[in-house]
């Protein structure tokens, strides 16, 4: 007998379920509560000033190449690597060279033998002119050839120096400690005369180097004084304003500043800021008190404009509020309109809110509940 029941009818059953629980709806998740960081607007005192982003750089550098072309046998140097005065940083294949030299020292022993016998020339000839034996004439005529010969023996020492140096071009060294900022060539590679093969910042002076618009070039004098603030540091560095640039930048149309920087030299590379004093009326956002908001704090609407999320601490939600932004400070705006002192606004992550949406205040450490962050 058979005590096992059908399994087709208990298939379909089980097929059946799942096809109906497959095409129900899911509910829809709720819009997740995100948690931000407020500030408050407050007034903040300002001076008539702007703020570029610069670079540290050495007062010199120097592109070194070859005075002489050839294939590079090796380089000894990388990036970042300091050198000191007369390293050899790079070797240039100089076998043809040093056969050259080997020619040359030929000549010129050559030509020192050529020298040696007209000199006994002339002092046998003139002992015979001083018997009388011959005329005066023909000892003139050994004269000029011992002349002639001593100058093909200067010649064929010069040329031997020349070819002595050309050997020693080979091999390029630094005329002064510094560190690698640009590598050009690689081993094998066939490099002109002149062809830069490794660029070395010296040591010594430093310039905070920047780039200034067509509108602020003229505000620029050279030894103006300037600060200089570099990344992560609240010191201010004194400096005054070396070169500026006669010309635009064919790309960017910008001109490049150079200001000088006292010891100690900051790290080349590092990145600053550079506080340049605006003109007398030319800052108009320049006043005794201003509001001041940082730029992650700022969005653009779909509709042109910008604005920020305002806090509504009653609700716990966020509203889209139109601002009117002013000139650019460091990393804030400056604000001509749209907020009043004592509101707040979300100071970061705006591009993830929606009108309306509720948010949970971020609760830093030892800051209380319900209190904003400070710019």
């Amino acid at each position: 007998m058979n005590f096992l029941p059908p399994l087709r009818p208990l298939a379909a059953a089980v097929f059946l379920c799942l096809l109906v629980g497959g095409c129900s709806r899911q509910p829809v998740a709720p819009e997740p509560v995100r948690s931000v960081k407020l500030l408050q607007v407050q007034l903040h005192g300002t001076q008539p000033q702007r703020v570029y982003a610069a670079d540290i750089r050495a007062r010199t550098e120097a592109h070194l190449g070859f005075r002489v072309a050839g294939k590079l046998l090796q380089r000894n140097v990388e990036l970042g690597q300091t050198v000191q005065a007369g390293q050899v940083l790079a070797q240039l294949d100089a076998q043809d060279y040093a056969l050259g030299a080997q020619a040359a020292q030929a000549q010129v022993q050559a030509a020192q033998t050529q020298r040696d016998l007209a000199q006994a020339d002339w002092q046998r000839f003139s002992a015979l002119q001083s018997e009388g034996f011959i005329s005066p004439v023909e000892l003139d005529r050994r004269r000029a050839s011992l002349q002639a010969a001593q100058a093909q023996l200067q010649q064929a020492q010069a040329q031997a120096t020349v070819q002595g140096n050309q050997s020693g071009y080979t091999r390029l060294r630094t005329e002064a400690a510094g560190v690698v900022t640009g590598v050009h060539a690689e081993p094998g590679q066939v490099v002109a005369a002149g062809t830069p093969v490794v660029t070395v910042a010296l040591d010594g002076p430093r310039d905070a180097v920047f780039a200034v618009p067509e509108d602020v070039r003229g505000q620029l004098a050279l030894g103006q004084a300037v600060q200089v603030q570099l990344w992560g540091s609240d010191r201010m560095l004194p400096g005054t304003v070396r070169e500026v640039a006669a010309s635009a930048d064919p790309v960017t149309r910008t001109f490049l500043a150079k200001v000088a920087l006292s010891e100690p030299a900051p790290a080349l590379g590092a990145t600053a800021q550079v506080h340049v004093p605006a003109a007398a009326g030319a800052a108009q956002d320049a006043a005794a008190s201003v509001l001041l908001l940082p730029t992650s704090a700022v969005w653009q609407q779909t509709q042109g404009g910008a604005a920020v999320w305002l806090f509504d601490a009653d609700s716990s939600t966020v509203r889209a509020q139109p601002v009117e932004l002013g000139a650019v400070q460091g990393n804030a705006f400056i604000v001509r309109s749209g907020l009043t002192p004592g509101q707040q606004v979300v100071a970061a992550g705006t591009h993830v809110l929606a009108q309306g949406q509720k948010v949970t205040v971020y609760q830093g450490k030892g800051q209380t509940k319900g209190a904003g962050a400070q710019p």
